[in-house]
């Protein structure tokens, strides 16, 4: 007998979803989380787009549904995949911990990861001054200087959330107009605090006079070629996600991106492994989206599996 019914990888919107839907249809679910629970989610300072529940930080809505999972009776558990097998009719994984656990179906519902920038510095200080999540971080820059890059909704939302704690934010943006929306952007704009660099890109993370930390971040403007040093403290980085879909290759088709290759009935190339939220091939990657995803892939899961 397996250990359980479905696994599901991933405890963002769609895997909690996903849990839940599983669950009240009398299948016994294990949730698999490497980080926190709510995934991207949890690393919104402020949610107001969610149907029938008005603003509502990512942190609340998460743990929200965190909760609710618990209340069906899913099992959560904080451990990462480090390997899987998905091939024969009972799939298996191997978590980080060492642990493996076998089940009739597998929901990947691993979301994606923040996009780094790839110039120098940045590895290096990353910890030291350089972030990828504002909610977590930006606490420690109260009252100092900041930069954030990025031209969408999250690099905005960023901006927004550190100009209440910080002295001074400047945006960088490699094009002259946004890709976020506009109450976002107008928001951004009534800022005073917020200095924005248009058709700017960043070209180097440099430390301060001690060497331990980020003292500035070297850019350059795209159309003049001229590279200035702005003084700041903490530099986030908001470029978008990139999938990370590589201990799926080779069993699970993925795009060319490195997406999962699935459809809106989140059913991938393998009989009884769907794809759910972020880390598949869609259009629109919201949370609204994703819990979509998950209960469709949690309904596809149970008709699988009583297909015996």
């Amino acid at each position: 007998m397996n250990d359980y019914d479905v696994i599901i990888i991933g405890a963002g919107p769609a895997g909690l979803t996903a849990a839940i839907y599983v669950q009240r249809a009398g299948y016994r679910s294990v949730v698999l989380e490497e980080y926190v629970a709510g995934g991207q989610m949890a690393n919104t300072p402020e949610v107001e787009n969610y149907p029938a529940v008005g603003k509502i930080s990512g942190v609340e809505l998460g743990m929200n549904l965190y909760n609710q999972v618990l209340e069906q009776g899913a099992q959560v558990e904080f451990d990462g995949v480090a390997s899987a097998d998905l091939t024969g009719k009972v799939k298996s994984v191997v978590t980080q911990s060492g642990r493996k656990i076998t089940a009739g179906a597998v929901i990947i519902a691993n979301g994606a990861k923040r996009r780094k920038l790839g110039v120098p510095g940045e590895e290096e200080y990353s910890g030291r001054g350089v972030s990828y999540c504002a909610t977590c971080d930006g606490g420690f820059y109260k009252g100092k200087t900041t930069v954030v890059i990025g031209g969408g909704n999250t690099a905005v939302e960023d901006a927004l959330y550190l100009a209440n704690i910080c002295e001074e934010v400047h945006l960088i943006h490699r094009r002259d107009a946004f890709r976020a929306g506009k109450v976002l952007v107008d928001s951004l704009l009534s800022r005073e605090n917020i200095v924005i660099h248009y058709d700017t890109v960043p070209v180097e993370v440099l430390p301060d006079e001690g060497g331990k930390v980020v003292g500035a971040l070297k850019v350059k403007n795209v159309k003049t070629g001229a590279e200035t040093e702005i003084p700041a403290q903490g530099v986030f980085v908001a470029v978008g996600l990139v999938p990370d879909n590589k201990v799926f290759e080779g069993q699970v088709d993925l795009d060319p991106a490195g997406y999962i290759a699935a459809g809106e009935d989140t059913h991938t190339n393998l009989p009884g492994v769907f794809a759910a939220g972020d880390t598949r091939t869609k259009a629109l990657r919201q949370i609204i989206t994703a819990a979509g995803d998950g209960a469709v892939a949690a309904s596809e899961a149970g008709s699988y599996l009583m297909q015996g």
